[in-house]
């Protein structure tokens, strides 16, 4: 046995008191148990008993094993012994209902003389009522977090074997309080409604990502007990420190995340039913009346509104372009290293988040997409063999892929001449083929929008299902003598979702009937079920569609990922071709065979019938909300932290022009805040219980024996990404748009 061996198993501390306390609580529970059990079964199953005792064997270890002898060596096992006695042991406890058992397994006597004159006292259930109250469980839980964190108190823990115990008291006491209102254990009686538990449990996870963030990336040692401590092996005191936050982070978010994402379905199970199946030939069910409609914003309503945002996309795109030719080649003092890879990216997905479809409305594209439609014939029809998405697949893998690997965000003549080819690709497709061809079977940007908008908070939709329901003209999608229908033959009154709809608005100017509007809808409500959509079909005929989100949310982690130092460095040590084949390998084989393990493991697991591949191409659509987390954590670091980049550009352009005698001030600030993460982490921590909900959801789609046997891989595939992504938001990113590479 070597000596650091010999050492953890000499370490264990069979304190007497600490033991016998422990025996006696889980005798007494035993007793209890038994008798309820015997008398109301089904409020005391043996599964309780098991919680019970398995959290007094997890505080058991967690006091008594080497974590406490190695508490002050390293603060990575001291950590541990945290997350013990505030994420495993009370949760445990809890769930095994322990205020009946503990008090039916005390002698009678006891119990009569001792307990129930106590319990009977109005100032004690005043008392009780106070601590159980969520807001004093909320805030004794995070300060005494806080507080026993910081380094006079941390130290004086370590320093005094009796303040130790006074500090996992007050660990384990809070901790119980806390997720007191999380389990509700019978027969307490809920205080505030049982949704307002998400929040409550997502307010926390932001108090712990932020004090974990702090001790993973201090640059310092914190607490001088471990500066000074001997070491094992190579870990130094700041790795230590750095891993101990890690650990603080990924676990103790996924113990808040997990009970949220559970209330959240059984909260929204209970509320809402799934959709009608529609067939191909039906009109959607019909709806409670619209009230709220964007379109009746006088400005929105306005013949002129999506002209005018055209106008100025254009005018912007066209000042990016020759800024790229003619402009300084360093990427943070050129509007073409800037606008498009920086904020015209971070604007789009905040308002994907807000509204919608933004972008594909306000297109710069459609004005010479229109002019090669008057100069070119425009009277082919796109071939039926390509009018699917994979070559916009295979454009979204090459533009991810080449972003990366040419450093594009870097070269500001390489993105005007892409700008420069997009142009030219929108004014040759849709100049010899009908219809808007390029957005709908081509524009990676369009189909990045599509995919994204399926969890926007609007959609353009019909306000009343009757007035279609005797319409004859079908004018939406036919068109009239004023105006063109709807180009990507989106049927109005079968049309679900926003997939493949670029809020242009024709079917609004169309409707004789005005029965078109830009109405609010549940976010993601359209993946919530497989019904068949216009134009569309259903998601689980739809390989293409499901490789295109597939595609999409792979590559949200693989793009941020790309920016951290961790794979910077990997990039530096290895050949660029290395990092290459890498990042191909994450965008294409990775994304299929994870889904195809996903989807055959979950027929297993679930005794389905089903084919593998609807089974993939019905569930990749609930990884939507991940997905879209991820870009928009992402987006939203490089918009706060390059938010005033374009300042000193414009300056040093009106400069150039000589309309300026001002020199560009380059020292600019930002609107980045030091929470950062803790938003970022936010964001991430939606997109996950969304996820997490929808997948839930549509494997009911599925006529399947075994329910959370074929959610189960797709919800650890979901958990992987998420931890990925938690990972990739506490890492040192690139500071791209600014001077601070």
């Amino acid at each position: 046995m070597n000596s650091a061996a010999e050492a953890a198993f000499l370490s264990w501390n069979f304190e007497p008191f600490q033991i016998g306390a422990i025996l006696l609580t889980a005798l007494l529970y035993f007793r209890g148990w038994q008798k309820l059990n015997r008398q109301v079964p089904r409020r005391f199953p043996t599964w309780r008993l098991w919680s019970f005792l398995g959290g007094l064997t997890v505080l058991f270890l967690a006091l008594a094993s080497p974590l406490d002898a190695f508490a002050s060596l390293l603060l990575l096992a001291h950590m541990t012994q945290h997350l013990l006695l505030t994420m495993v042991v009370p949760p445990l406890l809890l769930l095994g209902a322990p205020q009946l058992p503990l008090l039916s397994g005390l002698p009678r006597v006891v119990a009569r003389e001792v307990f129930a004159p106590f319990l009977s006292w109005s100032w004690a259930h005043r008392l009780g009522g106070l601590v159980t109250h969520p807001v004093f469980a909320w805030l004794a839980f995070v300060l005494s977090n806080v507080i026993w964190h910081a380094p006079p108190l941390y130290e004086l823990a370590l320093r005094s074997p009796a303040w130790h115990k006074v500090e996992h008291l007050c660990f384990l006491g809070t901790a119980l309080l806390f997720w007191w209102f999380v389990i509700q254990p019978w027969p307490s009686r809920p205080r505030w409604p049982r949704w307002a538990v998400i929040p409550y449990l997502l307010l926390a996870d932001l108090q712990n990502t932020a004090l974990s963030a702090f001790l993973s990336f201090y640059e310092s040692v914190i607490y001088p007990t471990y500066a000074a401590a001997p070491r094992f092996g190579k870990l130094t005191a700041l790795e230590d420190q750095a891993g101990a936050g890690a650990l603080m982070w990924v676990p103790g978010s996924i113990a808040f995340l997990i009970p949220a994402s559970m209330i959240a379905v059984d909260f929204l199970s209970a509320k809402r039913k799934p959709f009608p199946e529609i067939k191909s030939r039906e009109v959607a069910p019909k709806l409670p009346p619209q009230k709220f409609d964007l379109l009746k914003l006088p400005v929105i309503r306005s013949k002129n509104f999506r002209p005018t945002l055209q106008m100025i996309m254009l005018a912007l795109a066209a000042l990016v372009v020759w800024d790229g030719l003619t402009g300084p080649a360093t990427s943070a003092t050129n509007l073409a290293g800037v606008l498009p890879w920086t904020h015209w990216r971070g604007f789009t997905v905040v308002a994907l988040l807000a509204v919608g479809n933004l972008f594909c409305m306000a297109c710069p594209f459609v004005f010479v997409r229109d002019l090669g439609r008057k100069i070119l014939p425009a009277s082919f029809h796109w071939p039926r063999a390509l009018r699917s998405k994979w070559i916009a697949v295979l454009l979204v893998v090459l533009y991810l892929w080449s972003y990366e690997i040419f450093d594009l965000w870097d070269k500001p003549a390489a993105t005007a001449w892409i700008i420069l080819g997009y142009f030219l690709a929108a004014f040759v497709i849709d100049g010899f083929f009908r219809g808007a061809s390029f957005c709908k079977y081509v524009c990676p940007i369009g189909q990045f929008h599509f995919v994204q908008s399926l969890v926007s908070p609007f959609e353009v939709k019909v306000r009343e299902p009757d007035a279609c329901a005797t319409c004859k003209t079908y004018d939406c999608i036919k068109g009239n003598a004023e105006q063109r229908g709807c180009e990507l033959q989106l049927f109005q009154p079968r049309k679900q979702g926003n997939m493949d709809c670029t809020f242009c608005l024709d079917c609004v100017t169309a409707c004789p009937k005005d029965n078109v509007g830009l109405l609010p809808v549940w976010p993601g409500a359209d993946l919530l079920h497989d019904n068949f959509r216009s134009s569309v079909g259903r998601y689980a005929r739809r390989p293409d569609l499901a490789a295109l989100m597939a595609v999409l949310v792979f590559g949200a982690f693989a793009n941020a990922a790309g920016m951290v130092v961790p794979v910077l460095r990997f990039e530096e040590q290895y050949s660029a071709q290395a990092a290459g084949i890498v990042l191909l390998v994450t965008l294409t084989l990775l994304p299929f065979v994870v889904v195809c393990a996903c989807g055959w493991i979950g027929k297993l697991l679930g005794n389905l019938q089903t084919k593998v591949s609807e089974l993939i191409c019905g569930l990749i659509p609930a990884l939507v909300p991940l997905g879209f987390s991820m870009w928009l954590a992402h987006f939203l670091f490089h918009l706060f932290t390059a938010s005033h980049a374009p300042l000193p550009i414009f300056q040093r352009i009106l400069h150039d022009l000589g309309l300026s005698r001002h020199a560009p001030d380059w020292v600019v600030g930002s609107l980045a805040f030091m929470d950062l993460p803790g938003l970022e982490l936010l964001v991430l921590d939606v997109g996950f219980l969304l996820t997490l909900y929808f997948l839930w959801k549509r494997v009911a789609n599925f006529v399947v024996k075994r329910r959370g046997g074929l959610f189960l891989p797709w919800a650890i595939l979901a958990l992987f990404l998420y931890a990925v992504g938690v990972w990739i938001i506490f890492q040192p990113m690139e500071m791209r748009g600014t001077l601070l590479h």
